[in-house]
């Protein structure tokens, strides 16, 4: 059965996202399917779904095997957990990137974040678009939602309004190690005054566009963090400009390992078909 979607922004709300770069909501879906969603979530996390193919991975530390997990990430979840295509979410994200971005935005991809209860790793500010491919041109939005109301002390969205009008600014692996995966932007101070700090209910969710810079403190609560995050854009074209994303050709970790050898397999068992 095709989920339809339910919710249509106002004139107001699409102004103001074009203007700022981000949206609040206070509702994207209902409390039974946030309450399914958290079933589905910690599943996969407790599992670390996708290890093997690349498609979980530590946002800061290094990502070795054996190393405690700080800020662990997984990549595609609907890939591990299908029935995440099939929800209120999805159809009510895909209606509202339509709304925002054209007709012709579609679904990229989806992600998943989880911070522990009671620890200190914030997601630095960032702006997406610095972990992308620096040949292509972009115009792209997330969805994020809570599973669990998100604070200031659990680690809610913040952002910095009107960044989205600039272009994608220099960054660096967190700590400045180059085995980290995980982006900050430079001179983070810069960016913390004047912020935009957006607490929402389980259910609700913010948007953001592919440029603009957002952060999420430390989880000084008792509970984990729970955030999903769909990803939808118009199609991507080569640019006209060559550009180059220096801090991605410094980095040098485990995770791309991984991926590589994961994404080798993949193609070996395809030629030998």
């Amino acid at each position: 059965m095709t989920v339809k979607a339910t919710l249509t922004l106002t004139p107001e709300q699409i102004e103001f996202f074009q203007q700022a770069g981000y949206l609040s909501l206070p509702a994207i879906t209902t409390a039974d399917e946030v309450a399914g969603l958290c079933d589905i979530y910690d599943r996969l996390f407790a599992t670390q779904a996708g290890r093997a193919q690349g498609d979980h991975l530590d946002l800061s530390g290094t990502d070795e095997d054996d190393a405690p997990v700080v800020l662990p990430q997984i990549l595609n979840p609907a890939k591990y957990a299908p029935e995440l295509a099939g929800t209120l979410f999805r159809a009510n994200a895909e209606a509202l990137a339509k709304q925002l971005l054209g007709p012709s935005a579609a679904y990229r991809g989806d992600h998943a974040i989880r911070k522990a209860p009671n620890t200190e790793a914030p997601t630095p500010w960032h702006q997406d678009e610095a972990y992308w491919d620096p040949t292509l041109d972009y115009s792209e939005l997330s969805i994020w939602i809570p599973l669990q109301a998100a604070t200031l002390t659990n680690g809610c969205m913040q952002f910095a309004p009107g960044t989205h009008r600039q272009a994608v600014l220099p960054h660096h692996p967190i700590g400045n190690d180059p085995r980290v995966i995980g982006l900050e932007v430079d001179d983070p101070d810069t960016y913390a005054a004047g912020n935009a700090a957006c607490p929402i209910t389980a259910g609700g969710a913010t948007v953001h566009h592919s440029r603009t810079l957002h952060y999420t403190g430390p989880n000084r609560s008792d509970g984990p963090r729970r955030a999903y995050i769909l990803t939808f854009g118009t199609p991507r074209r080569q640019r006209a400009t060559p550009r180059r994303f220096a801090w991605q050709e410094l980095q040098q970790t485990k995770w791309q390992e991984r991926h590589a050898a994961a994404q080798a397999a993949r193609e070996r068992s395809g030629a030998g078909r």
